[in-house]
């Protein structure tokens, strides 16, 4: 095992971007595609009910996973920027105290979802046999959210090495687990959505193994912290994670108000809206993948103060963003009739089915923007501006948007208005980076070198750290100049 070098670096950006996003969506197309799997065997049990409650539980476990990619997110940042900077005891530090406050974030979050799912449940519009049958689905996946949350993170701490590969394998290894057991639960044991759900939890297991076992033994990337050693890194952590958890838990909260709204029109808008709900991560994964991909590309960048290549990366990104999300969108208009026959789909759900695949889907290059902006904003220091970002587009990007899209439309009217503010706030994303990168770019080099050493290994990152975390810059630089003033004039 030796300690890792920054890959990232140097080469081509856009190489590493597909690198990347290409690996990392391979596995996550492979475990959403099981979802998506889990939703056409469920179909086939003929009860429209059943694919309403997978819609309705999906609402709520969209919350959980959002947790932990929030601090998954805090991994990637702080590990890769450490990993830069040539500092490899560092990040084996950093990496275990982030697993271990990610395991308690999502143990407290779980805790709360659980005793309080039907109450949740109802809050987003569920009602009879939908309700219970989701109740039932979430009671037996719900336990498992601080596992998944230590694997999510482990992928992170695998990214941030550079290690694209192994971190799909993690990823394809719940896929292929999933895939496996779904069946056998479902219609062998006659399980039916519980079925679904316990695969789901082994699934879960599996890349907990395939993401952390190659973290510790391959890269050993993780070293546990003592109480002192895990007080010391919260603070860093939390200000990266908090931001970032608030920042993408806006989503499903966007969701859950989509969700809401088009329950009022039916069942059969809901179990519609569930296909859809399983189609975006399987026909968008390179989008997510990218979001995950380009932190990593961008930390270690910034380890190493090249500000010319973040600038590379952030373009590169918004490239493929654009050119994979006109791709796709072209082969959902050509194939939406196949997947309403599929997943055997019949009145109101055809319609809202074939609305996202001709009008909606394009929208996801401001999805996309939005996404590549955020991880952005939570490498270049600014946590808040995503949380900010995000937040805004979950109230006043979607509620009056949906609300008057539902009075005009109906439930179709509902997607139509999210699209639109997905993409007044996908534009507002795409400025505020553009401005914060300018800026940032303006910092010269020679005025971090002013300050004295022990200011800058404060937190033994990079100099550029000092300027980045404003926590450790903020309020120090005129103490220490005016320290360094009284002391030449003595």
């Amino acid at each position: 095992m030796s300690e890792q070098t920054a890959k990232f670096v140097h080469g081509s950006t856009m190489r590493h971007i597909l690198v990347m996003s290409g690996s990392g969506s391979i596995g996550l197309m492979a475990l959403f595609l099981v979802d998506l799997i889990d939703m056409l065997f469920i179909s086939m049990l003929g009860q429209i009910e059943l694919a309403a409650a997978v819609g309705f539980a999906g609402t709520l476990l969209f919350f959980s996973t959002s947790v932990s990619i929030g601090t998954s997110i805090a991994m990637g940042a702080l590990t890769s920027k450490a990993i830069g900077a040539g500092q490899h005891n560092q990040a084996k530090l950093i990496s275990g105290s982030v697993i271990v406050t990610a395991f308690l974030i999502s143990l407290l979050f779980t805790t709360f979802m659980f005793y309080f799912t039907p109450e949740l449940l109802a809050l987003i519009g569920a009602e009879g046999i939908a309700a219970e049958r989701a109740q039932a689905y979430l009671y037996i996946l719900l336990p498992s959210g601080p596992f998944l949350a230590v694997a999510m993170v482990a992928g992170a701490g695998l990214r941030s090495a550079g290690d694209a590969k192994r971190s799909m394998w993690a990823t394809l290894s719940g896929g292929i687990v999933n895939a496996i057991l779904d069946p056998i639960f479902i219609f062998g044991f006659n399980w039916n959505i519980e079925g679904a759900a316990l695969a789901s939890v082994f699934a879960r297991f599996a890349v907990l193994f395939f993401s952390l076992y190659p973290l510790i033994k391959h890269h050993d990337l993780v070293k546990l912290p003592n109480l002192e050693q895990w007080l010391t890194h919260i603070k860093p952590i939390l200000k990266i994670a908090i931001p970032a958890i608030l920042t993408n838990t806006a989503t499903p909260i966007a969701n859950a108000i989509v969700t809401a709204s088009i329950a009022k029109f039916g069942e059969d808008f809901v179990a519609g809206f569930a296909v859809i709900g399983r189609l975006i991560p399987v026909c968008f994964a390179v989008i997510f993948a990218l979001s995950g991909a380009v932190g990593p590309i961008l930390g270690q960048n910034l380890g190493a103060e090249r500000l010319d290549r973040v600038k590379d990366v952030l373009r590169n990104s918004f490239i493929v963003t654009i050119v994979y999300t006109v791709f796709v969108c072209a082969l959902l208009f050509l194939l939406q009739d196949y997947i309403i026959q599929i997943f055997g789909l019949q009145g109101d759900a055809i319609l809202i089915v074939n609305a996202f695949c001709t009008y909606v889907a394009i929208s996801y290059i401001f999805n996309g923007a939005i996404f590549v902006a955020n991880t952005s904003f939570n490498n270049l220091g600014k946590p808040l501006y995503s949380t900010v970002l995000s937040i805004g587009r979950a109230t006043i990007g979607t509620l009056p948007f949906v609300y008057f899209g539902s009075a005009w439309f109906g439930a179709v009217g509902v997607l139509y208005g999210q699209a639109v503010g997905t993409v007044v706030f996908g534009l507002l994303a795409v400025v505020v980076l553009q401005y914060h990168v300018n800026e940032l770019t303006k910092i010269k080099p020679h005025e971090e070198d002013e300050l004295p050493p022990t200011c800058l290994n404060t937190q033994p990152f990079s100099n550029l750290d000092a300027v980045l975390l404003d926590d450790i810059a903020s309020g120090k630089d005129e103490l220490l100049h005016e320290a360094q003033r009284i002391a030449e004039s003595k």
